[in-house]
């Protein structure tokens, strides 16, 4: 390799949410003409990196397939309904047997091992659910940055008791959806939460789980898995959040707070058939809840019936899935104020457009700091882990209300969290707030400064 290459090399699973803010991030620097960018993630990814060499180009590095277990997309519907039940605990419990398979990280450690030898990376990017890429990075000793598409608390919390955590021993876990500070039962809440955690790794099957994880590791000489390690042995960590959209501890000076990861807007074209329909409204409810949300029959009819009581006041745009629109009534039967879409240009553009006054959301970690970052206020239908995070401190923090029965979709609930979001002048107020605390975190041009900043690329 000619010694004045600096290669930076991206990783990534698939999925929307960790790995939209990274091409975002290459996208930059490859606007900034930065050479010998490459971008490693699984096949079905392919084309959305060759779209990404706006500058230099961006070199794409197959994973190979998608690993079902890794994918939350591809999870068959009896997983779908054990990861989004009603209790916490369990939920994530469900989420953990079902993502903890050493034997299905070795496949993808090994494919990115092969390209790591071809690209000689001098720096990586990784998104913080990529253990296997971390693993590389460590085993190989290449200097690495942690991308966190969360909010900070999310990786700086112990999910176990005494375990080692950069928040306070009294702060919410990850995936419990309580608060801070708490009351004395939401104080013993949360303190099983992690005692029934380490319980569940005391059981014989993940027991012997651990133990592989453990043999492998070591054969890997990365020593044994610890949620902190991928903190502890980062030389940067960006966030797309900021402290405000969390709840107050000391961040770790090596976790700098970034913003949401927002591309140049427009992206798409602004005189397409959605766009010049949002110019024609007055007020446009938004209704996206990412791509992993599963609507039953039940459930898009009551949005149907939401939307049928909202007309005369309001238009509502919905993203629904292709494979999920045969469950609408007759199209003839649709109220007018409804335009569904299987797939939008671009929901940044959507969000962007000064017609649209609210985000009905699942609240994921993008949509949760991608809303805010346009000052729209939010109405919640948590999905599953860390929504429900989101959920409460956008409720405690003024920029959303969360319904009261997210399985449920309950007409009446739904309506009333919508209208009092749009008429009540603090949600929108508080949005806007912090949408200016995010533009002036600097989002892709203040990540993009910090890489090109690292010494390996000196």
């Amino acid at each position: 390799m000619d010694s004045a290459r600096r290669p930076i090399l991206f990783v990534t699973l698939p999925e929307s949410g960790l790995a939209n803010p990274l091409l975002v991030l290459a996208e930059e620097l490859s606007r900034q003409n930065v050479p010998d960018l490459w971008f490693a993630t699984d096949e079905p990814r392919r084309g959305d990196v060759k779209k990404i060499g706006v500058g230099s180009p961006v070199e794409f590095a197959s994973l190979g397939d998608v690993v079902t277990e890794l994918s939350a997309v591809t999870w068959d519907d009896k997983t779908y309904r054990e990861v989004t039940q009603n209790s916490r605990f369990k939920a994530h419990r469900a989420v953990v047997r079902h993502t903890y398979k050493p034997g299905r990280h070795e496949e993808k450690f090994h494919k990115l091992v092969a390209v790591v030898e071809e690209v000689k990376p001098a720096l990586m990017i990784i998104d913080c659910v990529s253990a296997f890429a971390i693993e590389v990075a460590v085993s190989r000793n290449i200097p690495f940055v942690l991308s966190v598409p969360f909010t900070p608390s999310n990786v700086l919390t112990a999910f176990m008791p005494f375990a080692k955590a950069y928040t306070p021993r009294d702060f919410p876990v990850p995936h419990t959806g309580l608060p801070y500070p708490m009351t004395f039962p939401q104080r013993m809440s949360n303190a099983l939460f992690k005692w029934r955690n380490l319980a569940m790794f005391m059981t014989p099957k993940m027991m012997k789980v651990v133990k592989e994880d453990n043999r492998r590791r070591m054969e890997h000489g990365v020593g044994k898995p610890s949620l902190m390690t991928r903190i502890d042995r980062a030389d940067l960590v960006l966030c797309n959040s900021i402290a405000e959209l969390d709840y107050p501890f000391d961040i770790p000076e090596k976790m700098r707070l970034v913003g949401a990861m927002v591309p140049p807007l427009p992206e798409s074209s602004q005189d397409d058939d959605l766009s010049r329909w949002l110019d024609e409204q007055s007020s446009v409810i938004y209704a996206g809840f990412g791509t992993i949300t599963r609507l039953t029959r039940d459930q898009v009819h009551s949005m149907v019936e939401v939307t049928r009581r909202l007309e005369g006041k309001h238009q509502v745009l919905w993203k629904l899935p292709s494979e999920q629109q045969h469950m609408l009534p007759p199209k003839e039967s649709l109220p007018a104020n409804l335009r569904v879409e299987n797939w939008v240009p671009s929901q940044l553009d959507v969000l962007a457009h000064p017609n649209v006054k609210v985000f009905f959301t699942h609240a994921g970690g993008n949509g949760y700091n991608e809303g805010v970052y346009f000052g729209k206020p939010l109405v919640v239908r948590p999905l599953w882990v860390d929504c429900y995070d989101q959920a409460t401190r956008g409720r405690d923090f003024g920029i959303s209300l969360t319904l009261d029965r997210p399985r449920d979709m309950d007409v009446d609930d739904v309506i009333d969290k919508l209208t009092r979001v749009i008429e009540t002048p603090s949600f929108r107020e508080n949005a806007e707030r912090l949408s200016a605390l995010q533009h002036a975190a600097g989002g892709r041009e203040t990540a993009a400064e910090l890489v090109l900043g690292h010494p390996a690329l000196a």
